[in-house]
């Protein structure tokens, strides 16, 4: 039986899937995106994550059939290379992921955009497989879109989908990306901590910090900012609170321009959060949209944190079949 791995490559976590051809999952593993070393650090630890999935699976990745990889950033698959992603540490040029990979692994690698692979699995086998026309948002280190229309991935010239960048805010907060007023400004975790320290340095209390030294870990995970609204802390109340705002703004607008027949929330602080925080996002999109009586069903992401593992081993289905 034919067998594949996914990597989904994020701001915060690496994780891997081995897969067989019915999408069981085999083996899995799951580790830290590193901070240091850019891009040669972050392919050495992909590698040695999707090692361990393999092992997790009794399969060596050399025999695998094809390897996906999910990546933020500008991918190009035909040059086997990643440029400029932000979210990830030190990755400011453009670096050959392929070569990279394919020479430590012994299996070839297919490059897709990571949200837009999370989207592609939610639509196969996940929560929206029963619709044609969908519109996923990702809120996690930052906030990714992916589009299906018509039972197909929509890119546009590459970059469609880029939904935490749509401007919730005329001359509003600064985002990562340096423009101002984007919704990922307000909603993306990696802003949402920069956020919380510069109200810490200025005599806000808050236990996000001290949570994250209790848990031996380097920046705000969602798991961090989940324990901290357990603890009832204010600030992190606060801050989710205006992030579940923009995104109610942003996702709302994109409805109103292209009407899907659903929505679909994941991403590693919405899988965290789940449903209940799911409900505020669509109460936060009622006001602004254009049809309010018949919105579109929000749904929450079925394959969890595996999604865009799970999606990039359904690209590399694919380039292995076309090959064939």
């Amino acid at each position: 039986m034919a067998m594949y791995a996914g990597i989904d490559l994020g701001g915060t976590k690496i994780q891997a899937a081995v897969v067989d051809g019915q999408h069981e999952v085999l083996g899995t593993k799951r580790d830290q995106t590193p901070l240091e070393g850019g891009p040669t650090a972050i392919a050495a630890k992909m590698v040695e994550v999707l090692r361990a999935a393999a092992a997790d699976a009794a399969i060596e990745t050399a025999a695998l059939d094809g390897i996906g990889v999910g990546s933020p950033g500008s991918v190009d698959d035909e040059a086997g290379t990643v440029a400029t992603a932000k979210n990830l540490s030190g990755w400011s040029g453009t670096f050959d992921l392929r070569t990279a990979l394919e020479g430590a692994l012994g299996a070839p690698v297919s490059l897709g955009n990571d949200v837009d692979l999370a989207v592609d699995a939610e639509f196969e086998v996940g929560a929206a497989r029963d619709y044609r026309s969908i519109l996923g948002v990702f809120w996690g280190t930052g906030v990714g879109g992916g589009l299906i229309l018509d039972g197909h991935p929509w890119t546009g010239r590459g970059t469609a989908g880029e939904i935490g960048h749509m401007v919730v805010k005329m001359d509003g907060a600064r985002c990562p990306c340096g423009r101002k007023g984007c919704m990922e400004a307000y909603a993306g975790r990696g802003a949402m901590e920069a956020r919380a320290r510069r109200r810490v340095e200025k005599g806000e209390k808050t236990h996000l910090f001290k949570i994250m030294e209790e848990r031996g870990r380097d920046r705000l995970s969602s798991g961090i900012w989940e324990r901290a609204l357990a603890r009832g802390d204010k600030l992190a109340q606060e801050l989710l609170d205006e992030a579940v705002q923009a995104l109610g703004n942003g996702i709302a607008s994109a409805v109103n321009l292209m009407d899907p027949e659903a929505v679909v929330i994941g991403g590693g602080l919405g899988i965290r959060l789940g449903q209940p925080w799911l409900e505020k996002i669509r109460t936060a999109m009622m006001p602004h949209l254009f049809v309010d009586f018949d919105p579109p069903p929000v749904l929450l992401a079925e394959l969890g944190d595996l999604g865009g593992a799970h999606g990039g081993a359904l690209l590399a289905a694919r380039r292995a079949r076309a090959k064939a």
